[in-house]
């Protein structure tokens, strides 16, 4: 019997992912205004949605070769690497779009936003699962009022691995008492869904513009569970319920 839902938060409740996606292509044209458009970098963006900040990072800068001037930059923000240079740039963009409580209470993907609501009303038990850093995740949910919805949260602070490694799903149902079999996840990545599905969850897959085409080359996840239309998101949870149920 499903009794546990867990949610992914950055493309699932909430379109961060677009908004980050345009951070990581602002900074990579400021390193390289002559070379790169955000066009091409908010494309690349797609082959690493739901990856750590560092796997992001890390697979833009060789991709776009910003490394020399990613590197310049290192003594200007006191870190040890490329990438993290490269992620201060983003995070001046990032942070100012984050800081307008306005642009993330107009970014959310409703369709998800009421699946959260019903299986809170139905009384499972509900789970954050998100690999963003808690600071950012925790402005998110106040500026929503999102902060009580949850019986767990848990960031990528909590893990040494991020997503498709299952650690963080394993650690949702470790301290909610929950067993695999009994426990869906709403994710919007390939990462993400990957990360389910090697926990041994019930995995629905919503799509975004960024996770369309990736979310179809994942062999384990069975097609009826892929959702790109919003109306059907509702129902495709409510067949799982019936189904796993």
């Amino acid at each position: 019997m499903i009794d546990t839902m867990i949610f992914d938060l950055d493309g699932t409740l909430v379109q961060t992912e677009r908004l980050k996606a345009l951070s990581y292509a602002k900074a990579a044209v400021e390193l390289c205004p002559y070379t790169i458009t955000e066009d091409k970098v908010i494309d690349a963006f797609k082959d690493v949605v739901g990856l750590s900040r560092k796997e992001v990072a890390e697979q833009l800068v060789e991709r776009f070769d910003l490394a020399a001037k990613a590197g310049k930059r290192m003594a200007d923000f006191g870190v040890d690497s490329v990438w993290e240079a490269f992620i201060q740039v983003r995070l001046n963009y990032y942070n100012e779009m984050m800081d307008d409580p306005a642009m993330i209470r107009d970014n959310q993907w409703a369709h998800n936003v009421k699946v959260l609501e019903q299986v809170r009303d139905h009384g499972c038990k509900v789970a954050l699962a998100t690999m963003s850093h808690r600071e950012q995740v925790d402005r998110v949910l106040d500026i929503l009022e999102f902060t009580d919805k949850f019986d767990v949260v848990a960031t990528r602070d909590d893990v040494e691995n991020g997503k498709p490694d299952p650690e963080i799903y394993n650690l949702v149902l470790n301290k909610l008492g929950s067993k695999p079999e009994n426990t869906i996840v709403l994710e919007d990545s390939p990462s993400g869904v990957k990360a389910g599905l090697n926990a041994g969850l019930h995995v629905i897959a919503v799509s975004t513009p960024f996770t369309r085409d990736g979310l179809r080359q994942i062999d384990q996840l069975d097609e009826q569970w892929i959702v790109d239309e919003p109306d059907k998101v509702l129902p495709t949870v409510n067949k799982a319920l019936d189904l796993f149920g």
